[in-house]
């Protein structure tokens, strides 16, 4: 197994990489079986976002802070560890953003598509789900729309619900929601088209965010899951990640 090390610009995570190399090598990137991630959750996440242009499966060992989608950190037996390793395949989001002069562009979010509000002005948006308008104003910070492998980052934050990778659903997360006061969110199939509209753009103005790629000043939003990238997560056995958001869920 020809691995490519990843390494954030962290002091333990470049450490990790200078050692990992001395004993394993560096294969270029393009040439190599797999991407070895060292860092937290966020350069895990810019990992996952590099290899979609190669498609290679990434391995992440934890060299961070947090390391939900992270396998532990060990120098040994690297090669066995990647020929063992369980793959987990995650669909992207994909959000088309037009914005308030009329720009159309897309983003690809692997955790998260969020909308937050630019100013102290709460945002006003209107909810629409497959062609249906099901809340024809939100006031609120903003909104979460978010995957299973996204559900214990941002989502779980606002207090939205973990999602098994498994379940075929989506979360979608209201930020501070002031109108409807008791609106708590929603879980939707996989399958759904999300589109809202900000209301009151001029005065109100809103960001979109799609993981590390941010357009400010929207107009309207539209996501969905692209089915047609496929993205390889690799985990040790004993780190089945299923089993950890359930875990997750039980925790004091």
């Amino acid at each position: 197994m020809k691995a490519h090390f990843f390494a954030a610009d962290t002091e333990q995570a470049q450490a990790a990489r200078k050692k990992l190399v001395s004993i394993y090598g560096d294969t270029p990137l393009e040439e190599a079986d797999a991407v070895v991630a060292l860092g937290g959750d966020g350069s895990m996440l810019r990992a996952l976002h590099d290899s979609l242009e190669h498609k290679k499966p990434v391995f992440g060992m934890n060299r961070g802070s947090i390391g939900f989608l992270l396998n532990a950190y060990r120098e040994d037996g690297l090669a066995e560890r990647l020929k063992a390793a369980q793959a987990v395949t995650l669909n992207p989001l994909r959000a088309r953003v037009t914005t308030m002069a009329g720009e159309t562009s897309d983003a690809l979010a692997i955790n998260e598509v969020s909308l937050l509000r630019e100013t102290r002005q709460a945002a006003k948006l209107k909810i629409t789900i497959d062609g249906i308008v099901r809340l024809d104003e939100l006031i609120c910070d903003g909104i979460i729309f978010s995957t299973p492998a996204g559900s214990t980052a941002y989502n779980l934050s606002a207090h939205g619900p973990i999602i098994p990778l498994s379940g075929g659903i989506l979360a979608l997360t209201p930020i501070s929601a002031f109108r409807p006061r008791r609106w708590r969110g929603a879980l939707l199939p996989h399958t759904s088209r999300l589109s809202i509209e900000v209301q009151e753009a001029e005065n109100r103005p809103v960001s979109a965010v799609a993981d590390f790629t941010e357009i400010r000043d929207v107009r309207r939003v539209e996501v969905w899951v692209d089915h047609d990238i496929g993205i390889t997560l690799l985990f040790d056995p004993e780190m089945n990640l299923d089993e950890r958001m359930i875990k997750e869920q039980f925790m004091p």
